[in-house]
């Protein structure tokens, strides 16, 4: 029997095992080694790819099936993390993309530094729980710090926010693009935006839609007022073009229901199967007229438009598509100004959409439905094109970040330097403050202060410059009081970003210093690890045929 358990023991010295067989346990110093070793590691994987002048991953998973990023939830998303502390630092990279959209990579980098400061500390015989008490008030004193520095925008301001949008594609693959991509995803967004009481903007990115398509070039990414279904008109004899379009939105089927149980029916005489056949095409026929009665010209239709209908609709002139997506035609409804109709008996000409145009077009080799130009549409798309489906799939993930991050501004309209200027200010300040402290905390608000370097370091590494001379004249900078002074990768040189218009929402340094902070503590604070062995798989069918052990 091999199994590693707590030590225990009878009387007669028989051991008792307290874990199941196969189980492991690591303890003490050893444990929390392991654990800040995979943490550190991972924040190496993501380090040479922050900033502008990052590298990019190229991953390959186990079908083959290769992606090409540069964006730090991205990669750990898809390379598949087995160590449990490693699995933490994947969790803050998730969660700083859903909560803020960008600064992911910064947040795995940020919690390494922040274990591996801490490491020197428990080297040390500095106790975990006071280096984490000291990570918690150098973490509070930290986002005060930043929400004193931080510049309060006009909500709404199109300079700031396409800043803060060009400032997110910078770093990534679409970098030579960002100022007519910056511009559609800022458009985009006061478009669907939605203004508060308070004069700031409450925003649903679900309400832009992105589309992509491989084709063309990134130039040719265009931002379309209204929604692009990637469906075809049903019927070849439909109009493919209709201007001025009425549209009804419907989520019922224009088709005869089938009897939910069955049932059959006795023909006895041939008129009487023409006149059950006229029965069908009459109440279809039905339908249709209903439809056109309310001055409707296109239907979109949720679920299935049976062939009958379909050959009326044609006849009528009016273009339909059929099975659109659920969130689709929610957002059609916002687009268009039209409601949802679940019962079509229920359709009346308020109900109906407008929109200046319905186009189907061809898109490489598929057709789609443009619907656009609606008055005031609180819904639209970005079709994202590109030269290859890998670079279409990166500029998606870029334009990603830049949606979120021109949300952030426009729902919390503070702004800081970028390139690494605020962790510089805060690590010179937090300096200061930790002066103040006495006893071994002072020392853990120390590290915090150090581990903040890292953001601009990096960038300047990823830049090839120097990182010693670069921590020298940067600290010497916010020594002085130059509170925006950062790394600027393209001239390899430090200097004021604020100047050169470099800018980030604080919400996403807000982000990235609390999720940091929360996953080195909680990393800090683990001294075992019990692992249950693997289950063994069931024994074969009795009769010993199963070829299982015995």
């Amino acid at each position: 029997m091999s199994a590693t358990a707590i030590p225990a023991t009878t009387s007669s010295g028989q051991p008792v095992l307290i874990l199941k067989e196969g189980s492991s346990q690591t303890r003490g110093n050893e444990a929390q080694r392991n654990n800040l070793y995979a943490a550190k590691l991972i924040a190496e994987i993501v380090k040479s790819s922050l900033g502008p002048r990052g590298m990019d991953k190229m991953l390959v998973d186990s079908l083959g099936d290769v992606t090409i990023t540069n964006d730090g939830a991205t990669i750990l998303k898809e390379i598949d993390v087995q160590h449990p502390a490693a699995k933490m630092l994947v969790e803050i990279s998730k969660t700083t993309d859903n909560e803020v959209g960008d600064g992911t990579t910064s947040a795995v980098i940020l919690a390494g530094a922040l274990l591996e400061k801490a490491e020197d500390l428990v080297n040390k015989d500095v106790h975990p729980t006071i280096i984490v008490d000291g990570y918690r008030k150098a973490a509070e004193k930290a986002l005060a710090i930043l929400d004193d520095i931080s510049v309060k925008v006009k909500p709404g301001d199109k300079a700031a926010l396409n800043h803060v949008a060009q400032t997110s594609m910078q770093t990534k693959l679409v970098a030579d693009n960002s100022a007519e991509l910056a511009s559609l995803v800022v458009d985009a967004l006061l478009q669907v935006a939605d203004k508060t009481d308070d004069d700031k903007y409450k925003v649903d990115i679900d309400n832009v839609k992105v589309e992509k398509k491989p084709g063309g070039s990134t130039d040719d990414t265009k931002l379309i007022k209204g929604i692009v279904l990637d469906k075809e008109v049903v019927h070849a004899g439909m109009p493919k073009r209709i201007e001025d379009a009425k549209i009804a939105l419907i989520n019922s089927a224009l088709e005869i229901e089938k009897t939910e149980f069955s049932a059959e029916i006795r023909i006895n005489d041939p008129s009487q199967m023409k006149r059950f056949l006229d029965e069908e095409n009459s109440m279809l026929s039905a339908m249709v007229d209903k439809i056109e009665s309310v001055g409707a010209n296109v239907v979109i239709c949720q679920k299935g438009i049976d062939d009958v209908a379909q050959s009326f609709l044609a006849k009528k002139g009016i273009l339909a598509v059929r099975r659109a997506k659920e969130s689709d035609m929610t957002k059609l409804a916002r687009a268009t100004g039209g409601r949802i109709v679940t019962n079509l008996d229920d359709l009346t000409e308020k109900d109906l959409g407008a929109a200046q145009l319905v186009e189907e077009r061809k898109i490489e080799t598929d057709k789609w439905v443009f619907i656009e130009g609606s008055k005031n549409p609180k819904a639209v798309t970005i079709l994202v094109r590109g030269g290859s489906q890998r670079v279409v799939d990166e500029a998606e993930r870029s334009i990603h970040d830049a949606v979120m991050v021109v949300k952030d501004v426009l729902e919390n309209p503070q702004i800081v330097a970028g390139g690494g200027a605020p962790e510089a200010e805060i690590s010179s300040k937090l300096r200061e403050y930790s002066n103040k402290l006495s006893g071994r905390e002072q020392l853990a608000v120390m590290k915090y202060a150090d581990a903040l370097e890292v953001i601009p370091l990096t960038l300047a590494e990823n830049a090839g410059m120097d990182p010693i001379d670069t921590q020298v004249e940067i600290r010497a900078k916010h020594g002085q009081g130059k509170k925006w002074f950062g790394i600027n990768v393209t001239t390899g040189k430090v200097s004021d970003m604020m100047g050169d218009d470099v800018v980030e929402p604080s919400a996403v340094k807000g982000q990235i210093l609390r999720a940091a902070t929360e996953a080195a503590s909680m990393i800090l604070r683990i001294d075992d690890v019990i692992a249950s062995g693997k289950s063994k798989a069931p024994a074969g069918p009795p009769g010993g045929m199963g070829g299982g052990e015995y």
